[in-house]
């Protein structure tokens, strides 16, 4: 992978992740709740309002009941006093019908009476009153029996300040009661008010929470992940494919971010992937040019070699022969395994010796070694059971990591090679003194890596890596500046 994937924090408030259709779910519940609050509310004032309403309603029907009998009773004396006064034959007869209406007034406030305080309040009215009716005809006709001014006057004042004024105490009392109930009523309404003000101003205020919070999860879970998705996609259709959508917002989309850098992923790998194979291509082209040209010429010194070949000549001589053709098949075989390297390598495995191996990478790098006075220090041949393993490419892997090491340590310096075979799995360690490694190797590197000699290639550690990885084994490096660099290669047997 060549870049990870970012982590994004979880929000408070709401997770992003959840899915959208919760959201959406969540958003129409409170808003049907908020709905339903408001109209309760209203609903619940409106109770309120009608009820204190009515209640008003019912003692201004009384009080109006309550004068209604006042004025009838007024007209009532005045028809007795017409027909006993002013002797008119009908003034009788509209007393009665005074009398009648009176009653029905009574009977009505009596019905609309709500509790025990009211009804005895109007008893007593209508009590007064019935003392009224009985009384004030027998004062009249004492008046008939005596028919002059004094007598007169005397009904006058009995009437007025006994009979009259008995009554109109018992009314006012009534009529104080019931201006205490309206008084309360009128409260109850102006706290009926006052709590339908706060009752419908909590809607409200859930309403601007809702907006609040709607515009807020809006915000977080759908439109700033669609920015950046929006964001991503451009830069992604601009080749910046290692630009990441931060996963978060709705679960879809959080989940379309993930698909988005996953997409990212596949395309960069599928890009590197391309330029690896038009580079081995390239390659693949070349070297198998330079393989033959380098052939030929070995081809040539192997046979000029064995034309020369006598048993005759001294033994240094044939020595130096035998060098030549050892050398020459050797570059054979590392040219082999140089063109394998571009293409598939298949291992050719057998039973073999370690130290056999070893030997023959050495063997050639004695000159260098020489050159730069440097100890090679190796325990090979402490393995003495075989070794399952493909010869040429573990002895060219070998001769190009000694190599490496040979070059990169000081004169007269020491590179230790160890070995070992423990529960089938051989070590080979190598650690040189060098100044360590410039970078650090990497085995799923699309090219090879930076080297510092002057004509070197930077192909051995690619190499290494490669048939590490056919034989089923493994390579680390650790590098320090004071402690060179250390290469542990593991190999199943």
């Amino acid at each position: 992978m060549l870049f990870k994937r970012k982590q994004t924090s979880s929000s408070p408030h709401w997770q992003h992740d959840k899915p959208l259709r919760l959201l959406l779910l969540f958003h129409d519940i409170y808003f049907i709740a908020l709905i339903v609050l408001a109209v309760a509310s209203g609903a619940y004032g409106i109770y309120l309002w009608d009820k204190a309403s009515k209640q008003s309603q019912r003692i201004n029907v009384v009080i109006q009941e309550i004068y209604l009998v006042r004025g009838d009773l007024y007209r009532q004396m005045k028809e007795l006093f017409d027909a006993f006064f002013l002797q008119e034959t009908n003034a009788l007869n509209e007393y009665n019908q005074y009398t009648t209406s009176i009653l029905i007034h009574m009977e009505r406030l009596q019905s609309i009476a709500l509790d025990q305080e009211e009804r005895d309040a109007l008893m007593e009215i209508e009590h007064k009153y019935r003392n009224l009716v009985n009384e004030a005809p027998a004062l009249f006709y004492r008046y008939q029996n005596n028919p002059d001014r004094n007598a007169q006057k005397s009904i006058y004042q009995d009437i007025e300040t006994g009979i009259f004024k008995h009554y109109e105490e018992v009314s006012k009392r009534a009529e104080r009661l019931l201006m205490i109930k309206q008084g309360e009523i009128k409260h109850r309404l102006d706290e009926a008010r006052s709590n339908s003000i706060a009752v419908l101003s909590l809607p409200l205020l859930l309403a601007c929470v809702l907006i609040v919070y709607s515009r807020r999860i809006l915000k977080e879970s759908i439109v700033r992940p669609i920015n950046d998705i929006m964001q991503a996609t451009n830069a992604i259709s601009g080749g910046s494919l290692t630009h990441q959508v931060p996963e978060a917002g709705a679960e879809e989309l959080a989940m379309l971010s993930r698909e988005i850098n996953k997409m990212a992923e596949d395309l960069a790998a599928s890009r590197d992937a391309l330029v690896k194979s038009e580079k081995q291509a390239a390659l693949g082209l070349l070297v198998p040019m330079l393989a033959h040209n380098i052939r030929n010429p070995l081809a040539s010194i192997r046979a000029t070699a064995q034309v020369i070949d006598d048993p005759q000549l001294d033994k240094d001589t044939m020595e130096s022969i035998q060098g030549i053709i050892h050398t020459v098949d050797r570059l054979e075989r590392w040219t082999g395994s140089l063109l394998s390297y571009l293409h598939p390598i298949k291992p050719m495995l057998n039973q073999l010796r370690l130290s056999n191996i070893v030997q023959g990478a050495v063997t050639t790098l004695h000159p260098k070694l020489n050159e730069k006075q440097i100890r090679l220090k190796e325990n090979s041949d402490t393995v003495q059971q075989l070794i399952l393993t493909d010869e040429h490419l573990l002895e060219q892997m070998l001769y190009n990591l000694l190599l490496n090491a040979t070059e990169a340590s000081p004169k007269g310096a020491e590179i230790q090679l160890q070995c070992a075979l423990h529960d089938h799995l051989l070590t080979l360690v190598i650690i040189d003194q060098g100044p360590g490694m410039p970078f650090k190797p990497d085995p799923h590197a699309l090219t090879p890596g930076p080297t510092t000699k002057r004509f070197g290639t930077g192909l051995g550690i690619p190499f290494a890596f490669k048939v590490c990885e056919e034989l089923g084994g493994s390579m680390s490096f650790e590098s320090g500046a004071s402690t060179g660099t250390r290469i542990t290669i593991l190999l199943p047997q």
